[in-house]
């Protein structure tokens, strides 16, 4: 039960970040989603571009982080020599790769259809650049457990981001506008352009990111710029397959916000145009990523502790639990999340036009939770060094991705990759525990996970049939349902609780 309580509590504190940094992300949603600040065209921008930047970071790292852990575990005493050769090798490659972008911003702005928009590119790619070379510090504080300082420094970028998106679409903003301290304008012009807005939301992200050159200079500093074949080779070689499937992973969630405005027909959505049906989209799905937000707490914390398990003979007695009240826990968020939408939907999504496609959003939350959980079932072919398992899932998970985008989303629009979205992180989940029992069987315990799954559905339907004339009232019964599931889970895992404490 010691490990358990040990894993909790660096999930809770890595969580800490990020449960603050999507906090202030929700938080940001009926900020930019006022029609005070950002048209819905704008934000259609902000979410085309930040998907392309989710598939770019992937492509920088090409999965050096966790082969980092994977050697370092193997080899504790060359951890030195380790952190130099990965940190050094991000560099070099970061630099490569920047120039590359760079020295096309004009194609590809023309291609994103932002014609004389080559800034976009200049701002993103000092973005992902520092975002790929403070990757590997923060792995090395992961490593070292110091999962205080890792928070820390994520939350001061955080807060001033925050802090910079208020400045400028915010007090800057009005202030150029008269609505107040007109006497500031003049100080106002020196950092603040009013043919600006959605841009704002890039450079605050480029100035928080730049201040983590400060933050972990300490940790830099320990590293020497070195290249040894010898130490790279072989973790290049156990990270390429990794590469893969992040980057097809990474592609799986982000296509269909890459690829939506070029595949959805226009008009599709009456009154709206694509890039318009594009920021609508992009705000309900930033929504359901409340379930995103456990899983990368969770995977902060459980990719060490599974790597530090796999030496002990009762490690497939530990991921088994754990899958098991990861599966439960991430059901019940289901559940709470989708019955309390309509308070959800007045906090987060200010404008109405939003609201057209709330009813995607339970459906992302499920997917979530089956992503999840494939993240569970996967820590089976990282530990038998058989990555090459997760790159088939991926890449073929991708290419069902693609395929069924492209057939679906013409005909049913954005609910047409939702749906895919579901499909593919069940078929993930479903091939890795099948590989999985060849190689490395551990007992999960499916059948019961199965069945708090129909549960969870069947209170759902009955949360969403419940109508009163009485709103407050109609939301109070919405609760019943969730309590139902929190007995009933309690009341099946109390004893093994108790005996796991014992």
């Amino acid at each position: 039960m010691g490990k358990f309580k040990q894993l909790a509590g660096e999930t809770a504190i890595y969580g800490l970040s990020s449960i603050i940094g999507k906090a202030i992300n929700f938080l940001l949603v009926p900020f930019y989603t006022s029609t005070a600040i950002l048209k819905v065209e704008e934000y259609g921008i902000v979410t085309e571009l930040y998907s392309y930047v989710a598939v770019l970071n992937v492509l920088y790292l090409y999965g050096l982080e966790t082969a980092y852990f994977r050697f370092t575990s193997k080899s504790a005493d060359g951890e030195k020599e380790i952190y130099s050769n990965v940190f050094s090798a991000i560099l070099v490659t970061t630099i490569l790769l920047t120039i590359l972008l760079t020295t096309s911003a004009t194609p590809i702005v023309n291609w994103l259809e932002f014609p004389g928009q080559e800034r976009y590119v200049y701002w993103f790619a000092a973005i992902i650049a520092i975002d790929s070379i403070m990757a590997i510090p923060f792995v090395k504080l992961r490593y070292e457990r110091k999962a205080v300082q890792f928070a820390t420094y994520k939350l001061v970028n955080i807060f001033l981001n925050l802090g910079l998106n208020l400045f400028f679409l915010y007090f800057c903003k009005n202030i150029w506008a008269g609505n107040f301290l007109p006497g500031m304008k003049g100080f106002i012009s020196l950092v603040y352009t009013p043919r600006f807005n959605v841009e704002y939301v890039f450079i605050s992200n480029l100035i928080a990111n730049a201040c983590y050159l400060l933050l972990l200079f300490g940790i830099i500093k320990k590293a020497r710029l070195v290249l040894n074949r010898k130490v790279l080779e072989p973790m290049i070689i156990y990270a390429f397959p990794l590469l893969l499937s992040q980057l097809a992973g990474n592609f799986n969630e982000m296509f269909s916000r890459m690829m939506l405005k070029k595949i959805l027909p226009e008009g599709y959505y009456h009154g709206f145009n694509n890039q318009e049906a594009l920021g609508i989209f992009g705000a309900c799905y930033k929504i359901s990523m409340v379930m995103t937000l456990a899983i990368q707490a969770f995977r902060y914390a459980a990719e060490p502790f599974f790597f530090r398990e796999s030496q002990n003979k009762e490690s497939k007695k530990t991921y088994a639990n754990i899958f098991l009240y990861f599966g439960i826990f991430g059901l019940f968020s289901v559940l709470a999340f989708s019955l309390n939408l309509d308070i959800i939907k007045l906090i987060f999504l200010r404008n109405p036009a939003y609201w057209t496609a709330l009813h995607i959003v339970p459906v992302l939350l499920l997917a979530s939770l089956f992503l999840g959980l494939y993240y569970n079932l996967s820590i089976w072919f990282k530990v038998t060094d058989r990555t090459y398992y997760g790159t088939i899932i991926s890449v073929s998970a991708a290419v069902i991705t693609i395929v069924f985008n492209y057939l679906l989303i013409p005909y049913f629009g954005y609910e047409g990759s939702v749906f895919t979205t579901l499909f593919v992180y069940t078929y993930m989940c479903v091939f890795a525990y099948y590989s999985g029992q060849k190689y490395f069987p551990v007992d999960y315990n499916i059948k019961k996970l199965l069945g708090y799954l129909a549960l969870m559905l069947l209170l759902l339907a009955v949360g969403w049939n419940i109508e009163t004339e009485s709103g407050l009232i109609t939301q109070l019964l919405r609760q019943v349902p969730i309590l139902i599931f929190v007995t009933v889970a309690y009341l099946s895992e109390r004893k093994k609780l108790i005996v796991s404490k014992k």
